[in-house]
Order: structure tokens, then sequence, then C-alpha cells
């Protein structure tokens, strides 16, 4: 069993910057493919960053240049740094965890970008 915990959510200015993290408990980290996602009010859920176990990563084109994700297996988190904010970033991000056989998700953290 894993669990999921996203923070480092918030209110930010346009133009400003966060970063998001991602805490796995339980097996199976360092073999998965670590995503983030986010849902903004009456939108469908969007992939935004993905990080494989080898630390390849991929990017949506609204955050390619913009955002990067990284991980720290030796402490099971997921990173996604967020630069560039703009109101059209605010959303509840979503760490999810793929093992290939089993997906996880985390309970979302609220990003607010203040125009």
């Amino acid at each position: 069993q894993v669990q999921l915990v996203e923070s480092g959510g918030g209110l930010v200015q346009a133009g400003g910057s966060l970063r998001l993290s991602c805490a796995a408990s339980g097996s199976g980290f360092r073999f998965a493919d670590m995503n983030w996602y986010r849902q903004a009010p009456g939108k469908q859920r969007e992939l935004v960053a993905s990080i494989s176990p080898a630390g390849n990563t991929a990017y949506a084109d609204s955050a390619n240049g913009r955002f990067t994700i990284s991980r720290d297996n030796a402490k099971n988190t997921v990173y996604l740094q967020m630069n560039s904010l703009g109101p059209e970033d605010t959303a509840v991000y979503y760490c999810r965890f793929f093992g290939g056989v089993r997906v996880y998700w985390g309970q979302g953290t609220q990003v607010t970008v203040s125009s």
C-alpha cells in the first residue's frame, strides 16, 4: 500500500514560483513512474509532468520551459518546481504513483495564482 501526501501549494502572484512536494510511503517508489496532474474548476484533470525511475522527464506543452519535475529516491519524494506562474496555472495539483500494476493518487494541493 502506498500513500502520497502533497504539500507546497498556496497563493502566489503572477510571475512567482512555487515548489510542490509529494512524499510517498510504502514500497516501490524507486521503480515507479511519478506524475503531476492538475485540475482546474470545471475542467478535466490533465497531466502536467512525468518522471521515470531513471529520471527521464516529460512535460505538457503548457508546462514545458516553466516547470521542472524531479525526484529524490532516498526520500521517496517527487517535486514540481513551478516558475513564471500565471492565473491559468490555478488548479488543484495531484501526485500520481504508477508502478506498472499499481496506481495511487495523492489528495491534492491547491495552487492559486493571482493577477
